[in-house]
């Protein structure tokens, strides 16, 4: 099987050509966090085709991974107080920063936005310090 960084790397080829189509195809920004809120509250019924699609992809896309290559096992806590604290900071989170990592770290960044640089560097620090202080505590 191929190294991880090929994977790595044709992986970042295709989340980058499906961002310049969504860009330069209809002019949109593929922030996830927009894309998924936008269609839970149906604040454009025109794009609902779209967005579904999109999201639907983003959660059949691992599913045709697995079908055709072998996957690590993957150990995620079964503490359920803990996923749900989890999801509402990274809800929050996305929301109090104006976007997510597909928006500012991979789109914004692209654009060489401010606003999206100190974002990112922002949330990447935090991942950083959080997986130090996991790594101290246990």
């Amino acid at each position: 099987m191929n190294p991880d960084w090929i994977n790595a790397l044709i992986g970042g080829l295709m989340i980058g050509t499906a961002t310049g189509i969504l860009l330069l195809g209809n002019g949109r920004i593929a922030g996830v966090s927009d894309i998924l809120g936008r269609l839970i509250a149906r604040s454009k019924p025109s794009d609902w085709a779209e967005r579904t699609l999109f999201i639907g992809g983003l959660l059949a896309v691992p599913f045709v991974y697995y079908a055709a290559n072998s996957v690590p096992e993957i150990t995620v806590t079964n503490s359920l107080p803990l996923l749900i604290a989890g999801g509402l900071a990274v809800g929050i989170g996305s929301r109090m920063g104006s976007g997510c990592t597909s928006g500012h770290g991979v789109c914004g960044n692209a654009r060489l936005s401010k606003r999206s640089i100190i974002a990112t560097l922002t949330f990447l620090t935090t991942g950083v310090l959080t997986v130090a202080a996991l790594n101290f505590l246990t």
